[in-house]
């Protein structure tokens, strides 16, 4: 089943601006995803899509493929789904989304969400524990899963509520990750739809898909994983954590 990997990517973030062209460590946040998903080995074709020529510009400058697609959609998967719906791109049986502010996404992640579409869900992606000091942060979007590993809500809220207060138990809260598997018609149908009053009120875009009756597989990781960047305080942490790991190398 071939893969492709869409890597949605836009110069409109409120938080940080002109996010995907910030510096980590020397090259650009967009290539910095594009050299991890290509050195993953998951997908057959990787591919950047943007509506702004300057990111274009960059990620084929730098030798990786970028599609333009039209402005204003609603979400990145929206993004996503044109780029899948184009004739040169028909021949794929799985379409992952990996999100633009991700330099970090564990490969687990990919294969885990992959694998839960592979298993008949209609839409896969992944989650990671989360402590619970970083719960009460919206930036890191939790989410909630029924026995079945499938999703049952996402929010920037920290759920599951822990009623009796005081210290919440570990494991309690999950972090979701930044990426999404599907076949091309559950894309489709996706982004047919408008978006929903949770989805505007929480800005998270699977709310679309999880009001309208899509089965979607939460991949369970067993290790925290570090969120997408957002904000410079998260470029920050992110220059130090690939110094950290990389011992410099570029």
């Amino acid at each position: 089943m071939p893969v492709l990997a869409v890597i949605p990517a836009r110069l409109g973030s409120t938080r940080l601006a002109n996010k995907p062209l910030q510096l980590l460590a020397g090259e650009p946040l967009i290539l910095r995803v594009v050299q991890w998903v290509v050195r993953m080995g998951l997908a057959d074709r990787v591919v950047v899509a943007t509506d702004a020529a300057k990111i274009a510009d960059v990620v084929t400058e730098a030798g990786f493929e970028a599609v333009m697609t039209l402005a204003g959609h609603p979400s990145g998967t929206d993004r996503v789904a044109e780029v899948a719906g184009r004739s040169e791109f028909r021949g794929f049986d799985l379409v992952v989304n990996v999100q633009g502010d991700e330099p970090f996404l564990p490969a687990e992640a990919v294969d885990g969400a992959v694998a839960r579409v592979r298993a008949g869900d209609d839409i896969g992606t992944a989650s990671s524990p989360l402590d619970p000091g970083a719960a009460q942060d919206p930036a890191r979007v939790k989410v909630v899963t029924d026995l079945n590993g499938r999703a049952l809500y996402f929010s920037r809220a920290p759920i599951p509520y822990w009623r009796d207060g005081g210290p919440a138990p570990a494991g309690l809260y999950r972090q979701h990750l930044g990426v999404y598997a599907f076949g091309p018609g559950a894309l489709a149908r996706w982004s047919a739809l408008r978006p929903t009053v949770l989805e505007e009120a929480e800005r998270l875009e699977q709310l679309r898909a999880l009001e309208h009756g899509f089965r979607i597989g939460v991949a369970g990781l067993s290790q925290p994983a570090l969120p997408g960047i957002d904000t410079a305080d998260d470029l920050c942490r992110a220059e130090a954590h690939w110094h950290a790991t990389h011992k410099g190398s570029r």
